[in-house]
């Protein structure tokens, strides 16, 4: 587990849970306690410490594999070991833990000598908040509702590599990224910020190119060449399709580019932008 053992003999309360996405209700949970503990089980939204660019306070990791074996007593003797001032934890209404989940909040109450506070289910838009249901949203192109639930854009992050050179020569210059552990949305085309800067992002296989999958990034202001890239998405724009030339598969690219900027212009002024895209 990482920390320094005095920042953990600081801890008096900790939030407990897998917080993949860090959406709203966990927000809810942070917020009542000093630190957060981090079960870690293979997150997608946000995979391993890009959590803690959403958590403003200090993040601690216990990897699956190490507790999963314990059993709800050997669970909290870890805890009291680990965080030895412990006098609260904050966990959600279905939080489960042990081997198959078998152990409850129940079992926590029965085992921790101090406050055991739940925080109960938190619905937006009369739809749970909930890490299945944003991955559901982002697997459906339903970007909007994703972000609504999560408080802020869905974000993945990659490293710059070399592509075709074919946007810059037929079509429109873009940036290639190559993404890992997280997510991706549905294939289509997107509006998006990229290292902050207004853009456009395809997702999906290059049907009217070579077949091959691709995530490309064509920015639509001035921009220093990135190593790494991260993408914000904001709104889904249309679908993948393949196109019977380059010049037609380049006159629709030209559209999505003029459709984004109109909706840059007249959709998301500054404080859209400071609320919906807190991309660390």
């Amino acid at each position: 587990m990482s920390g320094s053992t005095f920042l953990k003999n600081s801890i008096t309360s900790l939030a407990l849970g897998s917080f993949d996405g860090v959406h709203k209700a966990h927000q809810e949970l942070i917020k009542r306690a000093d630190g957060v503990l981090v079960i870690e089980k293979g997150a997608v939204l946000t995979p391993g410490e890009f959590r803690c660019r959403f958590i403003q306070k200090p993040c601690f990791f216990y990897p699956l594999p190490t507790i999963k074996e314990l059993d709800a007593k050997g669970f909290v003797e870890r805890l009291k070991q680990d965080f030895p001032n412990l006098k609260k934890i904050v966990v959600g209404y279905d939080f489960a833990f042990g081997k198959d989940r078998r152990y409850t909040i129940e079992d926590l109450k029965k085992y921790f000598d101090g406050v055991v506070e739940v925080v109960e289910e938190i619905k937006q838009d009369g739809i749970s908040i909930h890490s299945r249901f944003i991955k559901n949203f982002l697997k459906s192109g339903d970007i909007e509702k994703a972000n609504r639930l999560l408080g802020r854009c869905y974000q993945i992050e990659g490293k710059k590599i070399k592509g075709q050179g074919l946007g810059s020569k037929e079509l429109v210059p873009t940036v290639n990224v190559e993404v890992e552990k997280f997510l991706l949305p549905k294939e289509g085309v997107y509006l998006t910020l990229a290292n902050g800067k207004k853009s456009v992002t395809f997702i999906g296989k290059r049907e009217s190119v070579d077949g091959s999958f691709a995530i490309e990034t064509h920015f639509l202001e001035e921009f220093e060449s990135p190593y790494k890239v991260e993408i914000c998405f904001i709104k889904y724009l249309r679908p993948n399709r393949k196109f019977s030339s380059l010049k037609e598969l380049k006159r629709q690219i030209e559209k999505d580019i003029e459709r984004a900027k109109k909706e840059f212009d007249e959709n998301f002024n500054s404080d859209n932008f400071s609320y919906l895209c807190k991309c660390g």
